[in-house]
């Protein structure tokens, strides 16, 4: 028995259109897009099913409407989105504060069994492997190892890393390509060892939380894992369920 044809909505059709000119840089982060008119023409649809696949695209934050001015890529170049859009670790006081990002190391490995399967890469494939420490007030709080394909990130360097001033994840998009779209998450207790604790200042064996993430750009496409290694004295992991 032949599985039934599913159906798409039109204006999701739509959105797949629009994500997929996105993905090849018909327009770039920080560029508007073309009017709702415009594009109601292209795709020979009406402007309201246009409407409804850009709201879909701002929900998934690929776009941002400005009242008055457009539709525009939305790029982690922006200060609201590159500060606070992928930073669940947050102060017990709700002061909004960007840490201070401290380079620890940068060194090209080769993947594991495991790490290739999570990046849809091949065993033995070269990796970047980066750490870096964030302070919160002038205290470490969190330890990132983060692990990226080299193929995706060639030149990569410390020195490139260090010259680039603002979010990490606006340094893969700027100077690499990369847009980091989504993120998979998994929280577990951990505790501090020889290797971290130095780092993080704190005895070994003490509590931290580790965090695992994933992050995805177009397509589903895993580019990046992170482990974060956070210590809660003063600062505590935040999000919100809708």
């Amino acid at each position: 028995m032949k599985p039934a044809p599913t159906f798409r909505p039109l204006y999701a059709q739509v959105r797949a259109m629009l994500t997929r000119a996105l993905e090849t840089g018909e327009w770039g982060p920080g560029e508007p897009i073309p009017s709702e008119p415009a594009l109601a023409s292209r795709y020979g649809v009406s402007q309201g099913t246009v409407r409804k696949a850009i709201q879909a695209l701002a929900s998934d934050n690929l776009v941002v409407r400005r009242q008055g001015k457009g539709t525009f890529v939305a790029t982690h170049t922006e200060e609201k989105a590159s500060n606070f859009r992928f930073l669940r670790i947050v102060r017990d006081d709700g002061k909004p504060e960007y840490p201070r990002s401290r380079l620890i190391d940068l060194r090209r490995v080769r993947a594991s069994a495991d790490v290739a399967r999570m990046l849809a890469l091949r065993s033995g494939d070269a990796l970047y492997v980066l750490r870096r420490v964030l302070d919160y007030g002038g205290i470490p709080a969190v330890l990132d190892e983060i692990t990226l394909p080299a193929a995706l990130f060639r030149g990569l360097t410390l020195d490139r890393c260090a010259s680039y001033t603002g979010s990490m994840y606006g340094f893969f998009e700027t100077q690499f390509g990369v847009r980091m779209l989504r993120a998979d998450e998994r929280l577990r207790a951990v505790a501090a060892d020889a290797r971290s604790a130095p780092l993080l200042r704190v005895a070994i064996g003490t509590p931290l939380l580790a965090v695992d993430r994933v992050t995805y750009t177009f397509g589903d496409r895993s580019v990046e894992l992170r482990r974060g290694l956070c210590v809660t004295r003063h600062e505590h992991y935040w999000n919100a369920l809708t």
